[in-house]
């Protein structure tokens, strides 16, 4: 048995709003045995690795609900631009180019990026998916990992729903666990009614959850209703897709009769607040789902719509950007936002319901931040704020993933950070050669 004590720092263990000034961590292989308030006092012998985290906080990785990993490779490309205009002009054509080992490396580049800024599950749903997976193994972070499913064409349709089904056999639990797979139809406006339907029927003959865009736009909502004379909830109800554990990212525009249905199935919400700001999307009316008893976490969306996959800026976002719109100095306290970037997360995306935080019998899923700097000071004060408003990702200098040290100073063991960026400078040369 592998035994890691991490002790002497400031603790968070996201179980309530209450953190420990000093205290300590033991791992024991991929879980957390114990997590104690004040110093360690017991013995020093049987632990293959002492961490003394003075000057260092510790809380649970992140979790990101929803990205498509390889879209680093289209970071810078098109901005600015409204959201249909940006996937139909610029990122699909790109995207038509990409060859499966295009995919991998704008993975690993992903991968590199979270866990140098304390991401330790992210989620994707893309294509050439074993390519991502097979990166998620090497690397050892955490995912939750779909095939998008697309209906445009039905026999293109039927291929796409096949592979989900393999991917799904092929990787699903793999990796030590660490792998764990959903299926993913894209969203209403690419998927017929009738493929809605099929993807339902066949996630549920699968056993596996769903995630699917939903309501990111105005065009979206007014166009669904055009073609069934209802909302995109309200059709994904009709086509039994609730019937499924769903997972919906975005739900930007949103009724109260929208957000009833959602209750009334426990869909959970990928609130994804700087995407949608920079796509001109909207604000997702993220306080009514809290007062609805909706599970909330919060995602990054891919790196074209952000365009960083940076997790504290998520939080922070969360935090004030509902008190903005809704002119409520109280709405999304700093405990919430951290909560919905950590646990929230793992229970949107139907893990096990102790991930994101740390308390005994967790898995070891830590991160560990510099606070020997300006924006924590003074310590005295409450530490939760102190994430949720000043820190960010360039703050994280160590990373665990079930148990296992993913990045050490700052430095990710599992990846060649040189090697990943020489592969992308040469795959964006050919993807984007006139």
């Amino acid at each position: 048995m592998a035994r890691t004590l991490i002790h002497g720092g400031v603790v968070i263990p996201v179980v309530d709003d209450s953190y420990h000034k000093e205290g300590y961590i033991i791992i024991e292989d991929q879980r957390i045995a114990e997590v104690g308030a004040g110093a360690y006092t017991g013995s020093l012998d049987g632990f293959d690795t002492v961490i003394d985290a003075k000057g260092k906080l510790a809380m649970p990785g992140l979790i990101n609900t929803h990205g498509h990993a390889s879209m680093t490779l289209l970071r810078g490309y098109a901005d600015d631009l409204p959201l249909q205009q940006w996937l139909e002009e610029r990122c699909w054509p790109i995207e038509a180019k990409m060859t499966d080992e295009d995919i991998y490396w704008g993975a690993q580049l992903a991968i590199l990026e979270m866990l140098k800024g304390g991401t330790t599950t992210f989620t994707d749903m893309f294509y050439f998916m074993d390519r991502v997976a097979q990166a998620t193994e090497e690397s050892g972070i955490r995912a939750v990992l779909s095939r998008g499913m697309v209906g445009f064409d039905p026999e293109n349709g039927v291929k796409l729903k096949d592979q989900a089904v393999q991917f799904v056999k092929d990787w699903h639990g793999k990796a030590d666990g660490r792998v764990n797979v959903m299926f993913g139809p894209h969203a209403e406006y690419t998927c017929p009614k009738d493929y809605l339907a099929e993807a339902a029927n066949v996630a549920a003959e699968n056993k596996r959850p769903v995630q699917i865009h939903l309501c990111e736009t105005v065009k979206e909502v007014q166009d669904c209703i055009e073609r069934y004379g209802k909302s995109p909830v309200a059709l994904l109800e009709e086509v039994g897709m609730f019937n499924n554990p769903t997972l919906v990212a975005h739900a930007v525009h949103v009724t109260d009769e929208d957000i009833a249905i959602l209750k009334k199935h426990n869909v959970t919400i990928a609130h994804n607040p700087d995407s949608n700001l920079k796509l001109g999307s909207g604000v997702a009316p993220v306080l009514k789902f809290l007062e609805a008893g909706l599970t909330v976490g919060l995602g990054t969306d891919g790196a074209a719509s952000n365009n960083n996959l940076d997790m504290f800026e998520e939080m922070r976002m969360a935090a004030m950007l509902h008190k903005g719109v809704n002119l409520d100095p109280v709405a999304v306290n700093a405990f919430q936002a951290v909560q919905m970037a950590t646990n929230g997360g793992a229970k949107a995306l139907f893990l096990e319901d102790t991930l994101g935080t740390l308390q005994a019998g967790a898995l070891a899923d830590i991160i560990l931040l510099d606070i020997e700097q300006p924006q924590y000071y003074p310590h005295r004060h409450n530490m939760i704020a102190h994430l949720a408003y000043a820190s960010n990702s360039r703050d994280v200098t160590d990373v665990f993933v079930n148990g296992k040290q993913l990045v050490k100073d700052r430095r990710v063991l599992t990846l060649d950070e040189k090697k990943i960026y020489a592969e992308i400078e040469r795959i964006c040369e050919r993807l984007y050669a006139e």
